[in-house]
């Protein structure tokens, strides 16, 4: 009986991106142009790393992952914002809602935990590097990514599920651009404390402590830094770490928006996610690529290799 009761919501309207009316045109557009430049930059990334052996390390591994996650993110909400951008359909099925949510929130924590493993990486690498093959080897690489994965997809399972199971029985229009658990569980017509704790948690609380674990490992990176002799070797390494530290503070940054006042939370929102699903993600290529000269070259080679003979 109550499972009857829970499922009068067969679908939800998306209201988009607030106070844009009359640029829709302008947006769709541009956030096309992003989607495309994310997908390219990406694929590139993969395709290179992929198509050349020097760079079949842990580093380049775990980049390879980032790549995959990087599509991943931007292609949950953009095609559907872009299609109500375009076509003004802003309806999503109760189905590609519990979708949007999962996804969501599945590929976010696995980029915040590899993220961790990455920084974990760089750490053995400059710190240990007699060891670092030992250590760092295909095996490890493979269960680090593999319980990154794993254990988001749990994260995400029991975030949709304590959405979902919540009775849906009044309004079916969410106040956003895409489906997330806070402008969906605010339709809902019971107490919503227990999932506001466990997202609070799952959503805030640990992606910090994954920061911090990061800060630690970016310490003991400093320390050996500056005990190196060779001043090329500490620019190199300084520049191998920058990379990665610029993609972290780029995905950390937004978790503490959580932490805010509410009042500056809701203003700052918005932009955030977008900048998250959109920016983010194509941005991250740009990063490993320009300060990359090992990425550089390999991609060189791939577009050699494929320019005609003659």
């Amino acid at each position: 009986m109550g499972l009857v009761n829970r499922t009068q919501v067969t679908h939800f309207i998306l209201l988009g991106i607030p106070n844009t009316e009359g640029f829709q045109t302008i947006l769709f557009f541009t956030f096309l142009a992003f989607y495309l430049c994310t997908l390219l930059g990406n694929l590139l990334i993969f395709s290179a790393v992929l198509a050349d052996p020097h760079l079949h390390t842990p580093m380049y591994f775990f980049l390879c992952n980032l790549a995959m996650l990087d599509i991943g993110i931007s292609s949950i909400s953009i095609p559907k914002l872009l299609d109500n951008l375009w076509a003004n359909s802003r309806t999503i099925s109760l189905g590609g809602c519990m979708a949007q949510i999962f996804f969501f929130h599945f590929l976010g924590s696995t980029e915040s935990l590899l993220l961790t493993v990455m920084a974990f990486d760089r750490y053995v690498a400059i710190c240990h590097p007699l060891r670092y093959l030992l250590i760092m080897n295909h095996r490890v690489c493979a269960i680090l990514t593999a319980s990154s994965w794993i254990a988001s997809s749990f994260h995400a399972t029991i975030v949709t599920s304590l959405t979902f199971t919540l009775p849906y029985c009044g309004s079916n229009v969410v106040d956003y651009f895409l489906c997330d658990i806070f402008p969906v569980a605010k339709l809902a017509c019971a107490d919503t404390y227990i999932l506001e704790t466990v997202t609070f948690t799952n959503i805030g609380v640990v992606p910090m402590i994954y920061f911090i674990l990061i800060l630690m490992s970016y310490t003991r990176i400093i320390s050996c830094i500056l005990k190196m002799n060779s001043g090329e070797g500490r620019r190199k390494v300084a520049s191998t770490c920058a990379s990665h530290l610029a993609v972290v503070t780029i995905f950390f940054g937004p978790c503490a928006l959580i932490f805010f006042p509410p009042e500056m939370s809701k203003v700052l929102v918005t932009p955030v996610n977008i900048f998250g699903n959109l920016v983010m993600p194509m941005v991250n290529p740009a990063i490993y690529t320009l300060r990359n000269k090992e990425v550089k070259a390999a991609l060189r080679k791939l577009r050699g290799s494929q320019r005609p003979a003659g």
